[in-house]
């Protein structure tokens, strides 16, 4: 997971996740993820359409490029939002979290960690230089 984190977080500002929206794709920008308890985490507000995906389907595949590399993750996103360690994580590692709305009592505020990930990193020819499952 060492390799992915670190593509996640400190090459790339967004990855994009992509959910499956009835019989259509669906894709939308995200933030990193936060590391908690041997785990990554996204996070995201119960109104929103990716939640609601998330929820019909959590197969998703994240996707993200730094310029010459790029990152492919297909995994499950468990929800974890009843976890209020988790979500004290994700608050302390975005300084914008709470004023967005994302406080330990906001009933909206969905959190998930990845599972089942294989996570591949190619170079621009497409030649594979990582693979990670976790």
């Amino acid at each position: 997971m060492e390799k992915t984190i670190e593509f996640l977080k400190k090459r790339t500002q967004y990855n994009f996740v992509a959910t499956i929206d009835g019989d259509r794709p669906s894709l939308r920008p995200f933030g990193d993820p936060v590391v908690f308890d041997g785990k990554l985490y996204a996070l995201t507000h119960a109104g929103k359409n990716v939640a609601k995906q998330i929820e019909a389907n959590n197969h998703v595949c994240i996707v993200a490029y730094d310029g010459d590399e790029w990152i492919r993750i297909n995994c499950d996103l468990i929800d974890d939002s009843n976890n209020i360690e988790a979500k004290k994580a994700i608050i302390a590692e975005f300084d914008w979290a709470e004023e967005a709305g994302y406080t330990l009592d906001a009933p909206d505020f969905k959190c998930y960690y990845f599972a089942n990930a294989d996570a591949t990193i190619y170079n621009e020819e497409g030649e594979v230089l990582a693979q990670e499952k976790f």
